[in-house]
């Protein structure tokens, strides 16, 4: 039988393991390469708001937003975006899919058995993260959103901020 002690320690270092990742996990990393083969780094674009959105080319809600998506971010100075093809298909179908519907952010493809560690695994589709200047998730949407829900989380992150 192991030592209190030893035991203790185990349960200790797996918290200190947890907490660490939940720290992580706050301010995500992502650092993917676009369909156009650009490094794109989350971090290197802190100091903006950043919209992370997981979509796909057979997702009809995904495919509706994509246009109010694009000219938000268009829009606005201070704020990107990033669009995650999630799905496991060829990638030329999804540069023939943005010919026919194309947006004015970065699209990446990423593996669906391996997905952006530091983002929850889509539930469903479309998902999207408001991620903060500062770098941490200031909100996360499950299903089709608009440019006033954007709006509406921005202004309530600046509001919660302001305390």
């Amino acid at each position: 039988m192991k030592h209190p002690a030893v035991i203790f320690l185990g349960v200790l270092l797996a918290f200190a393991s947890s907490v660490i990742h939940a720290e992580t996990a706050k301010r995500p990393v992502l650092k993917v390469e676009t369909i156009d083969d650009k490094a794109w780094d989350l971090a290197a674009h802190r100091g903006q708001w950043v919209v992370v959105n997981f979509w796909a080319t057979w997702c009809a809600p995904c495919i509706a937003e994509m246009p109010e998506l694009s000219a938000f971010i268009k829009a606005r100075k201070d704020v990107e975006g990033i669009g995650l093809a999630y799905e496991d298909t060829e990638r030329q179908e999804i540069v023939d899919f943005l010919k026919k519907n194309p947006v004015d952010y970065p699209i990446a493809q990423i593996d669906v058995d391996t997905p952006p560690a530091d983002f929850d695994t889509p539930r469903g589709l479309p998902t999207t993260y408001l991620i903060a200047p500062d770098g941490s998730v200031a909100r996360q949407f499950l299903g089709p959103i608009k440019d006033k829900d954007l709006e509406q989380a921005i202004l309530a992150a600046k509001a919660a901020n302001k305390d």
